[in-house]
Parts: C-alpha cells; sequence; structure tokens
C-alpha cells in the first residue's frame, strides 16, 4: 500500500503513450495509485498522470531506463521504501527494430533484446522480494501475437517476445507458493502510433487474416490488464493470454 494515498500501488513501464498509458489509465479508474514509468518523454508521462487525476485517481510518474539494471534496481527501492510493495508490475515498455534477419546489426538486436526482454526481466526481479514478502502482487507482461507466430522481418522482436512467455512460466512456477502470480497478454494488431504508419493495403492484409475483422483498441488491452491485477484472477497463474480479434489460436 502506498503511504501517502492508502491506494494499492501499480507500476506500468512505458507508459507514457500507447497502451501503456491506457493500461496506467485504466488502472487509475480501478483504484490503483499508478507509478507511469517513461525513459524519455516526461512531458507525454505527465499528460497521462493529469488525465488519471482528473478522472479522480492518484498516481505519479518515475523515469528510469528498463534496459539499465542499476538505475532499475535504484528506482525500485525507492518505491518500496516510500510505497511499500508492488500490488501490481506491468512489463509494457518496448521496441521494435524491423529487418530481414541478414541485416540485423548487432547493435539493433542488443536494443531490441535489453529493452524488450532483459527490462522485462530486470524489473520483475526487483519487485519480486518485497511482493514474497507481502505474498501478494500481480506481473503482467505485455508480450506479442509476434512471440506466438513469428513474422518475416522481424526475428528479434519476435525473439524477445517468446522469451517473455517462459521466462513468466518459470517465474509463476518459482512464485506461486508466495502468493504472486505471473502471467503474460499477447496482444496482437492494435490502434497506435506504432501501427499507424502501415499503408492501406498493409491493414487490408491484416484484416484479412483477422476473424473479427476489425484492429483493436488500446483500452482491449487494458481491460484484460485490470482483470489480471484484480482478484477476479486470483487463481490464474503463468498463462498467455492473447487479445488479437482471433488472428492467432
Amino acid at each position: 500500500m502506498s503511504e501517502n494515498t492508502k491506494k494499492p500501488v501499480a507500476l506500468v513501464t512505458g507508459a507514457g503513450r500507447g497502451i501503456g498509458a491506457s493500461i496506467a489509465k485504466r488502472l487509475g479508474r480501478e483504484g490503483f495509485h499508478v507509478i507511469i514509468n517513461y525513459a524519455s518523454s516526461e512531458e507525454r508521462a505527465r499528460k497521462v498522470l493529469s488525465e488519471i487525476v482528473e478522472a479522480g485517481g492518484s498516481g505519479e510518474t518515475c523515469g528510469f531506463n528498463v534496459g539499465n539494471p542499476e538505475e532499475v534496481d535504484a528506482k525500485f527501492d525507492g518505491i518500496h521504501k516510500t510505497h511499500g510493495p508492488l500490488a501490481v508490475l506491468v512489463n509494457n515498455a518496448g521496441i521494435t527494430i524491423d529487418g530481414l534477419l541478414m541485416r540485423l546489426k548487432n547493435e539493433d538486436l542488443d536494443k531490441t533484446l535489453e529493452i524488450d526482454l532483459k527490462g522485462a526481466i530486470y524489473c520483475t526481479r526487483a519487485a519480486t522480494r518485497a511482493m514474497m514478502r507481502a505474498r501478494t502482487g500481480s506481473i503482467i507482461q505485455i508480450s506479442s501475437v509476434i512471440g506466438e507466430m513469428g513474422n518475416a522481418g522481424q526475428s528479434a522482436y519476435a525473439a524477445a517476445k517468446a522469451g517473455l512467455i517462459g521466462f513468466t512460466k518459470s517465474v509463476a512456477k518459482e512464485l506461486g507458493s508466495r502468493g504472486v502470480r505471473a502471467n503474460v497478454i499477447t496482444p496482437g494488431y492494435i490502434a497506435t502510433d506504432m501501427t499507424q504508419d502501415l499503408t492501406q493495403d498493409q491493414k487490408e492484409a491484416i484484416l484479412r487474416n483477422i476473424p473479427l475483422g476489425f484492429v483493436g483498441e488500446p483500452e482491449d488491452v487494458a481491460s484484460v490488464v485490470a482483470f489480471l491485477a484484480s482478484s477476479a484472477s486470483r487463481y490464474i497463474t503463468g498463462q498467455v493470454l492473447g487479445v488479437n480479434g482471433g488472428m492467432y489460436m
């Protein structure tokens, strides 16, 4: 619980825009004190915070690079001293650097794995000790349908997002006896600024592979996060929940 708000505390990484911003705002509406992580744009994070506060919620911004383990540990230590153990950790921060494998640069591979996979591992590791002592907590990884089905030109991204699935299943087995749950959400094509640059032909090709016939919204992912953050999902751990309109089953 937060000493300042007496609310359960949730931290969402990469919460300044897109899916992360929607998750942060939804958790604010669900009664959590939301810590809004950002890597570069404090302005965007403060805008998300203002929307949470205007809706009657509470929160704060917290800038750090999830790919830097020393920085992660220092920030989580400060959060634990101020608020106690997190009730919810949502590892949403991610990047994608697309390109064919034969042209994949080492630095692009390293950066993708650093943020998309190692960043989630660092944050999970930093959160778990306090969660275990409290004997409660929900860890939610935002992976991708690409981590399940693969995609040409996204080998590094697919490897990172698939790695999250195996990592989370292991965490669920390690921490379940201490009351800590860990699950994965795999969004499909969601309407964000990361997908708005697709051509019309690309969008039509995508829609042909989605049985429900439409592209998802960030709130579709946030709704599943809210469920996994709540006691309604108390008997769910180590699971992969697809939010993809049926494009992968």
